[in-house]
């Protein structure tokens, strides 16, 4: 494991969001959804996030999400991911969302 610095952590925006919006995305080559969050202040971003083994469409409309809002945009087939909704595998691979467990103002930053 590679050892970062203080200062590198910190220019990582891991900001909270609420999921606004999800679409199927059928274009992607793993089973995904398209994610519209908003983030507050900082406006709605949308990403790109293969969960659909554990989430349906109606589970994720209202969850709070943490995703990273510095990184560049990615292309994934026709669709521009704007941001990475982060996420832990289970034992079976599977992707479970990282959420706060409280209701949290979207924007809020990860300390």
């Amino acid at each position: 494991m590679e050892t970062i610095t203080w200062q590198d952590f910190e220019k990582v925006e891991l900001r909270v969001g609420t999921i606004v919006a999800v679409d199927d995305f059928p274009e992607a080559r793993k089973p995904a959804y398209k994610l519209t969050i908003d983030f507050g202040e900082l406006g709605t971003r949308r990403s790109s996030a293969q969960i659909t083994e554990h989430y349906t469409r109606e589970d994720l409309v209202g969850r709070q999400v943490l995703a990273v809002l510095n990184f560049p945009k990615k292309q994934i087939a026709n669709f521009f991911s704007e941001c990475l909704t982060t996420g832990v595998a289970d034992e079976e691979g599977r992707v479970v969302l990282l959420s706060p467990d409280h209701r949290v103002p979207n924007g809020s930053k990860l300390y």
